[in-house]
């Protein structure tokens, strides 16, 4: 899993009038609703995101392996504008049409851009993928703020309620590879060596039709949450808003597309000029608020660089890993092959697996537990580590005759990753609430979203040069991966030395 799988867990609490919700397993009916809805959406967002690369390579590259660095430039611009697109989405939400809305919206125009994917030709291909970015800005932001409306201020559910929703997140993310990954082999005349990946994009638009279907039935649990604030108070709300908001996003769709079709990094400078900008105006609040303010963002944006190393080289799941695994990784066991898009199941397993397992040691380390810049150089350290046992694969490991590595070593980066990413992920946004200046927490959120994007639009850039001109070898992914190490390593233990000092300008966050 990947940044988005971090759910605020600050969500605005619900006014006063918080319905009298029927209860399940201990908790307000529509979590499961919820739940269920944001399954379906990850179960239709991962079911495709694995195959994404490889089928730029395989339809539009004609299979050469020259087309691996731009399929993982593209890939990764995807990506940073998923991220980005949901600064906007949360506004709507917010001063517009409601999030029930929002999520319905955003719902229709994320099938809609899964069904374009279908279409094999480039353009149409370019515009799918951006009618998808246009439609998540609208649906991820806002269905994890549902889940925080449905408890009272102070309930002690609340953070068992995300946790539950979480797993949504990761059973969707689990399954969906596995499944659409099984269909791209079997249908269509889809086989090992060349999947159907017709039939992937399929499934994922299916995925998507579900969930929003899933909703509309389901939203009457939520009682009236989550509608606008004038139709809460009784006066029905414009339709006129949301057909301006559907107009506004299918006019954001030629924007997007032109952000995907520029080269990697321009897109680079755009974002990292909107990222300099909103850090700008950051520590300006801070300046003015006083010394502690001032001190607290600055530690804030500190930790906001080291989440751009982080998410640049976490991100290579959908890209170089995936080349490496298509082209090194031993996958064959008898007359069976281990299919390439099942690896992305592996973060999501683990991620289900270790998450207790590490929730507990923080508890039972008590008083010794990291502070978050620990925490957070932990979290580089562990996905350096996993690029460590990549060199070493591709150092001690390669089989001279088939030139490829053991099956489990890429396996075993992948639960390395998930741990570093437990490490640092699960306290991002509930660092930035309690760090951002109290006016410009909005504006904080926002940095943490654009850090995560400029990370991986990066890495996209570095999965191009990991695969090089002619295609990924082992020289070239050991070059690269190298290089991944110890930037990652170093950064982390840098983090990890001089984490007192940040801690210091925290004023006692933790």
């Amino acid at each position: 899993m990947s940044a988005d799988a971090v759910e605020p867990r600050n969500a605005a609490p619900p006014g006063p009038s918080l319905p009298e919700f029927a209860q399940t397993l201990g908790h307000p009916r529509p979590l499961w609703m919820l739940f269920m809805t944001e399954f379906w959406e990850r179960f239709a967002f991962y079911g495709m995101r694995w195959a994404l690369a490889l089928y730029i390579v395989a339809q539009f590259h004609g299979g050469d392996a020259s087309g691996e660095a731009p399929a993982s430039k593209l890939y990764g611009a995807y990506l940073a504008l998923v991220y980005a697109a949901a600064l906007f989405g949360g506004y709507v939400a917010d001063r517009v049409i409601g999030y029930q809305r929002s999520i319905l919206l955003g719902a229709v125009v994320m099938a809609v851009g899964l069904f374009l994917i279908v279409v094999p030709n480039e353009h149409v291909f370019k515009i799918g993928l951006a009618t998808v970015i246009a439609g998540n800005g609208l649906f991820k932001p806002n269905i994890s703020t549902m889940v925080g409306k449905l408890y009272a201020p102070g309930d002690g559910r609340r953070d068992s309620g995300f946790t539950l929703f979480y797993m949504g997140i990761n059973a969707g993310a689990l399954i969906a590879p596995i499944f659409t990954g099984w269909l791209a082999e079997n249908l269509f005349g889809g086989s090992p060596d060349m999947p159907a990946y017709k039939a992937v994009f399929i499934a994922s638009g299916i995925g998507m039709v579900i969930s929003l279907v899933w909703f509309w039935f389901g939203r009457r649990q939520l009682q009236g949450i989550g509608r606008p604030p004038e139709e809460e108070a009784g006066t029905r709300a414009s339709a006129g808003k949301v057909l301006g908001v559907a107009i506004g996003v299918l006019a954001s769709i030629p924007l997007v597309y032109f952000l995907l079709a520029i080269d990697a990094s321009v897109l680079q400078g755009i974002l990292t000029a909107l990222f300099v900008a909103l850090c700008v105006l950051i520590l300006r609040e801070g300046f003015s608020n006083g010394a502690v303010a001032r001190d607290k963002a600055i530690a804030m944006l500190i930790i906001f660089v080291f989440n751009v190393l982080f998410w640049c080289f976490f991100e290579q799941a959908g890209s170089s890993f995936n080349f490496l695994a298509q082209n090194i990784v031993e996958r064959r066991f008898g007359d069976w092959v281990f299919p390439v898009g099942w690896f992305q199941s592996v973060n999501s397993l683990a991620i289900i697996t270790l998450a207790p397992v590490i929730a507990w040691i923080w508890v039972k380390m008590g008083p010794a537990n990291p502070s978050i810049p620990r925490k957070f150089g932990l979290g580089i350290i562990f996905n350096g580590l996993a690029f460590l046992l990549l060199m070493f694969a591709l150092t001690r490991l390669v089989d001279p005759q088939t030139l490829k590595i053991p099956f489990w070593t890429l396996f075993m980066v992948y639960v390395i990753q998930s741990v570093g990413e437990l490490c640092l992920s699960p306290i991002g946004l509930s660092m930035v609430t309690k760090l951002a200046p109290v006016r410009l927490v909005g504006f904080g959120m926002g940095g943490w979203f654009l850090s995560t994007a400029i990370g991986n639009n990066l890495s996209g850039i570095f999965a191009s040069h990991v695969s090089g001109e002619a295609g990924m070898s082992v020289a070239s992914a050991l070059s690269g991966y190298t290089f991944g190490f110890w930037v990652l390593v170093g950064s982390g233990a840098f983090l990890f030395l001089v984490a007192p000092l940040i801690q210091k300008l925290m004023h006692g966050v933790k």
